[in-house]
């Protein structure tokens, strides 16, 4: 069983939290118990939450030494963590824990030194300062979440359950962690390099690493994104390329390619009534067959079911709203149609 602890301290972030306890305390019909969730504070007793009301926390740090996975679950920025919890995430870190800062709880493990030369997230709003903080931590600014196995941080309040359930998928199998999904009414996977939903008008501190590469691959996903030819693009050796992947997203070129075409397919699965293999052409994948394998070992899916679950409804002309991808059955009046999503997952 997956012991899971999670830190507050006040005033608490309360959707961060609830992210985490939805996910690991819930106990849910037809799935057997598979994790102990466990909500810790330095001082047990009472600690106040943003939205005005009170958690009556009744463990204490020494829960963190017996956890599998941490969640810091927000932080009051610029406060510095105690001796008393920076010990303890660095000793649960030292015995395998995997230590996870949820937005603004990035702040805690970058103070307790477990981010030092990593890359790492926070919300948008925060990246920048993060940055001057911590000045051996490698911020990077658009992103979902980084995960180094070990460490993980996530961007914006939504990211922390986008990070969880990543986790859950990680530890226990993607079966798990979609159909909690599911439960949720969540997307089943959103990759930790799909950008967070920002609208950012300061100028950057620092220069791009990619010399705007990276929105232009996102702009043309159904081009040849190899590492040559990627490489080319950006003006670099394909080896200077792999390196600054790995030192600023924490990924290869091709892994972040691959999840940025998960993410855009799942878009076009939820928002249009494309067929399958059509939707596997617009991101790149022209192979049905190897698109569909793809985008179920990235979402825990197949396409199919995926559009079924997360597709936006749509309205009839004179009825109401159908799922997209669906057709309305014929009636008085109504003549059928064939679905233009036909065809399996």
């Amino acid at each position: 069983m997956l012991r899971v602890v999670a830190v507050v301290v006040e005033p608490q972030a309360s959707f961060e939290l609830g992210c985490v306890a939805d996910i690991f305390g819930i106990r849910r019909d037809g799935i057997p118990d598979w994790a102990e969730f466990l909500i810790a504070a330095e001082r047990p007793g009472p600690v106040g939450a943003k939205a005005g009301y009170r958690i009556v926390v009744e463990h204490g740090l020494a829960a963190v030494d017996r956890a599998d996975v941490v969640f810091v679950t927000g932080w009051p920025t610029p406060a510095e963590p105690s001796r008393a919890l920076t010990d303890a995430l660095v000793s649960a870190h030292a015995r395998g824990s995997t230590i996870a800062g949820l937005c603004s709880g990035t702040y805690a493990l970058a103070a307790a030194g477990l981010l030092d030369g990593r890359t790492a997230t926070t919300h948008w709003s925060q990246t920048d300062d993060l940055a001057r903080r911590y000045p051996l931590v490698r911020v990077t600014p658009d992103v979902l979440f980084v995960d180094h196995g070990d460490v993980a941080t996530s961007g914006g309040a939504g990211a922390a359950a986008d990070l969880a359930l990543h986790i859950v998928r990680r530890r226990c199998g993607p079966e798990l962690a979609a159909t909690i999904a599911r439960t949720m009414v969540l997307p089943p996977h959103r990759q930790g390099g799909q950008r967070q939903y920002a609208i950012d008008s300061r100028p950057r501190r620092q220069p791009d690493p990619f010399g705007g590469l990276l929105d232009w691959c996102v702009d043309h996903l159904a081009d040849d994104l190899g590492l040559t030819a990627m490489a080319r693009r950006a003006g670099v050796a394909p080896r200077t390329l792999h390196r600054r992947f790995q030192a600023h997203l924490g990924t290869s070129p091709a892994a972040w390619v691959q999840q940025q075409r998960i993410a855009r397919a799942a878009t076009l699965l939820q928002t249009t009534d494309l067929p399958v293999a059509s939707v596997g052409a617009a991101v790149g994948m022209r192979d049905p067959t190897n698109f569909r394998a793809r985008f179920r070992a990235g979402t825990g899916t197949n396409p199919s079911d995926y559009r079924r679950t997360f597709a936006e409804p749509r309205r009839t002309p004179s009825g109401p709203a159908i799922p997209a991808g669906r057709t309305p059955v014929a009636g008085a009046g109504q003549r059928s149609s064939s679905s233009s999503s036909a065809g399996s997952g």
